[in-house]
């Protein structure tokens, strides 16, 4: 008999609890590296040197990057850090 109150109870506070609201992804919004001009350089973190474990920042024009194989819109949501004009 006590296990049907404990169940009942349980039922009670599970369908009184709210589900959590789903997050919105907060790179949609900052997928695309910020407009610029031509001598505007985007910093990007890069692999580090072979042997070493300290992080990398290059700062480059987007002619620069794309020079390299690098798309800066693609990559801005995952490696950017900051924009210099």
């Amino acid at each position: 008999m006590a296990h049907r109150g404990l169940l009942a109870v349980l039922v009670i506070i599970a369908s009184a609890t709210p589900l959590p609201a789903a997050q919105p992804d907060p790179t949609a919004a900052t997928s695309a590296a910020p407009e610029g001009t031509p001598d505007t350089r985007y910093c990007l973190r890069v692999e580090p040197q072979t042997g070493s474990r300290i992080e990398d920042v290059e700062c480059w024009t987007r002619e620069q990057w794309a020079e390299g194989g690098v798309d800066v819109d693609k990559e801005w949501a995952k490696e950017g850090v900051r924009v210099l004009a």
